[in-house]
């Protein structure tokens, strides 16, 4: 039965187009050879996608809180999803997308009028709008792309009459047609013998549409798994000089960088110019003064500045094309056993990776996708993997990582670490050598040994367990709860280890935040020798931002 375009329709979209990404994600990272071959076009979309389905879940969840019948209307969930997908952006490809799901928004959040009744003429003009956007976005639009195959979406469905899910199959199968042209529009696919990865990303996420407005089982999407496969587009009229050599190495620019951007309209469009000059595959979507900025360019620190003197750039992540092509090409023997591990800050990363686990770093204020974690533990290549999530908050995002990665042939343990002191401690007793439930257990039984506590600054005045705190005072939370409220950092923490340790101990860890100076774990090293006996401390610099001092004891 076909449903309504409402914010039920849009949480579904998304979360059909992420399934459906993330069953292509390997076969469009394969066929990713423009702009630059680097094999991520299919892993960067379902990022964009996973990014987009949490803000519009967020939004449901916070009308849950309102009672049974609060619910988010079409607007709010397509601004939800718009803003998602502009934040988690990845690569040129998610770029492009999120602008595409903006444009529609644009139109699908409008205020209600008599059009609003017809879901087919809504969809039409959202369709058309997200095209208009992308040409916007991109400095130097490219025929054969992902472009195109948006293009050719709208066009067919502003010529299909019928309800909403018959214009969204109009869209998808437009969608399809163009896509299997796009070896004949642009030439470094007819030499590779593939489609575009972006523009088939963009048909996964057509034909989730199609099912989320018919209700079916996802039927949409069959047709497209063989629109590259056998190569009937050279049959069709492509030169046959554009098909059969395989693509010649690129010499591009070296580093992709990207960021988002808070500035303003005039400074964006100087900064357009500016990233213009520098390099190319240029996107720089968004707008109401957050903005998403992709370019490829050699010199990366040009770019981060060009953002600077714009704005105020954050999220920076510059990627070196050499060493990630490296990496993609090179052939590893998986190893029998790996830990991966997620951490605050650099100091933890170098830390924990130096005891042999691969990293996911946690940037300030974005916590990782269950997708981060899943290509985590593929990088660490190996056939068993224990997984620390060293979060509380993070422990459903790395549930959904660990079974993702069983699907995917990967024997996968996740120990329940609520912070990193747990996971340090788990890793200290880790033994790749033993059997593999036996280094579980283990791991498992030394981070539940170790009680954690955290020293944060309050950024209002709350209720606390602990009374009410004021902002800027030091809050103290033991295993999660406020249990201290005080002035000073350094007295905060010895009240806290005094109670901690009260319940005995043998090792404190003390992980001091960025900004923390060596002074304050000197005094809480003397503190705990001068209160408490054959109790050994040792310290770490994490580097991380939200909690100024991290304590274990075990």
């Amino acid at each position: 039965m076909p449903h309504q375009l409402d914010a039920d329709a849009v949480r579904a979209w998304c979360g059909l187009a992420l399934d459906a990404l993330g069953g292509a994600r390997e076969e469009i990272d394969a066929i990713n050879v423009y702009p630059v071959a680097d094999g991520d076009t299919g892993t960067n979309l379902y990022l964009t996608v996973e990014s987009a389905a949490r803000a519009v879940d967020a939004v449901f969840d916070g009308h849950a809180t309102g009672g049974p019948g609060s619910r988010p209307g079409l607007a709010e969930a397509v601004r939800a999803m718009a803003h998602g997908a502009l934040i988690g952006a990845r690569g040129n490809s998610g770029t492009i997308l999120a602008q595409l799901l903006r444009g529609m928004a644009e139109v699908l959040a409008a205020p209600a009028g008599e059009e609003r009744r017809d879901d087919a003429a809504l969809l039409r003009r959202a369709l058309r709008r997200a095209v208009e956007s992308a040409y916007e976005g991109v400095a130097r639009p490219v025929e054969g792309t992902v472009l195109s195959v948006a293009t050719a979406a709208a066009e067919a469905a502003e010529v299909t009459p019928g309800d909403g899910p018959a214009v969204a199959r109009a869209a998808y199968e437009g969608a399809l047609t163009a896509l299997a042209a796009t070896p004949c529009q642009l030439e470094v696919l007819g030499r590779a013998g593939v489609v575009d990865a972006g523009g088939k990303g963009l048909v996964e996420v057509l034909g989730a549409l199609v099912t989320a407005l018919t209700g079916g089982p996802g039927a949409a999407r069959a047709a497209a798994a063989p629109a590259h496969a056998a190569h009937d587009w050279l049959a069709e009229g492509c030169p046959a000089e554009t098909g059969g050599a395989d693509v010649p190495a690129g010499d591009g620019p070296a580093f992709e960088v990207i960021y988002l951007l808070e500035a303003d309209d005039a400074a964006v469009a100087r900064l357009r110019t500016r990233l213009d000059g520098l390099g190319e595959s240029l996107v720089v979507v968004g707008g109401d003064g957050l903005w998403n900025v992709h370019v490829h360019v050699d010199d990366a620190g040009a770019a981060v500045e060009a953002g600077i003197d714009a704005g105020r750039p954050y999220r920076v992540r510059i990627t070196h094309f050499g060493s990630a092509a490296v990496e993609r090409t090179r052939v590893h023997e998986p190893v029998q056993r790996a830990v991966v591990a997620v951490v605050p800050g650099e100091g933890l990363a170098a830390l924990c990776a130096e005891a042999g686990a691969t990293v996911v770093t946690v940037r300030p204020g974005e916590p990782p996708a269950s997708g981060e974690l899943v290509q985590a533990v593929r990088r660490a290549h190996a056939r068993e993997v224990v997984l620390l999530p060293n979060d509380a908050d993070l422990r459903h995002t790395a549930a959904a990582a660990a079974e993702q990665a069983r699907a995917e042939g990967v024997r996968v343990a996740l120990i329940p670490t609520r912070s990193p002191v747990q996971g340090i401690a788990a890793l200290a007793v880790h033994e790749s050598g033993r059997r593999f439930d036996e280094d579980v257990v283990a791991m498992t039984s030394a981070a539940g040994a170790t009680r954690h506590a955290e020293l944060v600054v309050a950024e209002r005045q709350s209720w606390t367990m602990a009374g009410v705190c004021q902002a800027g005072d030091v809050l103290g939370l033991i295993d999660g709860d406020v249990a201290v409220i005080g002035a000073e950092l350094a007295a905060t923490a010895e009240t806290v280890l005094d109670r901690m340790l009260a319940a005995g101990g043998e090792m404190v860890t003390l992980v001091l935040g960025a900004d923390v100076p060596d002074a304050v774990a000197d005094r809480l090293q003397r503190h705990v020798r001068g209160g408490h006996l054959a109790v050994d401390t040792v310290v770490y610099r994490g580097g991380q931002h939200a909690a100024r001092l991290i304590i274990g004891v075990e």
